[in-house]
């Protein structure tokens, strides 16, 4: 089923805007008016801790990475509210070209689309959080408004690969990260439609895949919606991964896909994590083995009883020795304490490993860290669900921060029973007398 035939009403309302004359406030700009703004008490803030506390480390409200992350997103929303798509078009092919990215290795081109479509995400979600029907012109004018746009210029891949994600992120939208059984007939016809729109409009361009990173990441995010074979996956992802070696997020979504929970098998798992590190080994070490298995091991007691440890761990010990960044640190902290440590399963072999994972924190900590990044905490806490609904980013950040100090408060439970205060510096923890 075609996205324009689940979704009727479109034609004609493509038809209609495409008729008028240009518009004089692009569609991004009229949708976004309409949405609510955050107010002051939701949004993410900083809290000092107490001189008389005894582990004191600095908790900035916005770190590094997210400030780079936030500096490019806000370039592409407003490139795109301002209809400035040719000048859009032009920063995502450079960032794509020249493999720019943030500090913890997330694509510069991945952050400037993400803006650019951000908007119309942002007004489906709402208007699926008040029930909205499939032919709401709040679910259909936002994406309507794009496919206008794509129309105007269909022969630009920087332009379809963006309208081909904001179909891909509605899909999800509307089927959500439940089981399939527990997701309506609607949704998922919905969900399906939209992704076989997006793969029309990324088809087009299969010879500009061949050298784009940013290309070949909407492609595999296609994948999403299942119908091909592992090998078909793993081979659009190796593709991917070596265009950009450097960017993690391929090779944790491969993971994701190659286990059983979704498109894979234990084995080709575990095949498929190994060739990802000894092609990549000049640039993580052992770390692209990690890299793979680190959200295939989440909830999975058979996956983490298989799990080569002590490769895994020497991947850890490799991606910070590459990557020293406060937030690879959080990342990597919180994933080996929230996300895996905490989990307590059936099997003993299984839970052995995590234990071992887990007791991989106090190093990295001891080590690496410097300062608390808490959203990064309290994702890990929830499995870094990309499709998780945050109503109010304070509360989320503050359960983030709560569950990070609790857990570094384990970490030097000796020291601080013994009367001993940490104290966080650039160089690391220090432990001073109270």
């Amino acid at each position: 089923m075609s996205f324009l035939s689940l979704f009727s009403g479109i034609r004609s309302r493509l038809a209609d805007s495409t008729a008028r004359s240009r518009r004089s406030e692009p569609a991004h700009e009229q949708l976004s008016s309409a949405l609510p703004q955050p107010a002051a008490a939701d949004r993410p803030d900083s809290q000092p801790a107490s001189t008389d506390e005894p582990l004191q480390i600095p908790c900035p409200p916005l770190s590094e990475e997210d400030r780079c992350r936030g500096i490019h997103q806000d370039q592409g929303q407003f490139l795109a509210r301002q209809d400035r798509w040719a000048d859009l078009a032009q920063a995502l092919e450079l960032a794509d070209q020249d493999r720019l990215m943030t500090p913890a290795g997330m694509p510069v081109a991945d952050l400037l689309s993400f803006g650019a479509r951000s908007d119309v995400i942002m007004a489906v979600e709402h208007a699926l959080a008040d029930a909205r029907t499939a032919d709401s012109p709040a679910l259909l004018d936002g994406i309507g408004a794009l496919e206008e746009l794509l129309a105007e210029t269909p022969d630009c891949p920087w332009r379809a690969a963006t309208v081909a994600m904001a179909h891909i992120d509605t899909g999800w939208l509307w089927r959500g990260t439940g089981w399939q059984t527990q997701v309506p007939d609607s949704n998922l016809e919905a969900f399906a439609a939209h992704f076989d729109r997006a793969r029309d409009i990324l088809e087009r361009f299969q010879t500009q895949r061949a050298a784009s990173p940013f290309l070949n990441a909407a492609w595999c995010a296609l994948h999403g919606a299942g119908g091909h074979h592992p090998d078909r996956i793993s081979r659009d992802f190796e593709t991917l991964i070596d265009l950009n070696p450097l960017n993690p997020a391929p090779m944790r979504a491969l993971g994701n896909y190659m286990s059983p929970r979704w498109f894979g098998s234990y084995e080709k798992l575990e095949l498929e994590a190994r060739r990802t590190a000894a092609r990549l080994l000049p640039e993580w070490g052992a770390g692209g083995y990690t890299w793979v298995m680190m959200d295939a091991l989440a909830g999975d007691d058979e996956a983490c009883a298989r799990v080569d440890t002590e490769f895994l761990i020497e991947g850890l010990a490799d991606i910070l020795e590459r990557r020293p960044d406060q937030h690879t640190v959080n990342l990597m902290a919180s994933w080996c304490m929230n996300t895996i440590g905490w989990q307590d399963g059936a099997d003993s072999e299984a839970n052995a490993v995590r234990r071992r994972i887990a007791a991989c924190s106090d190093w990295i900590v001891r080590r690496h860290m410097t300062e608390l990044h808490p959203l990064i905490w309290a994702h890990a806490a929830r499995g870094f669900d990309n499709n998780l609904r945050v109503g109010s980013a304070r509360r989320f950040a503050a359960a983030g921060q709560e569950d990070a100090v609790r857990l570094l408060r384990h970490i030097f439970r000796r020291e601080i029973d013994e009367g001993m205060k940490i104290v966080f510096t650039d160089d690391g923890p220090v432990t001073k007398q109270a």
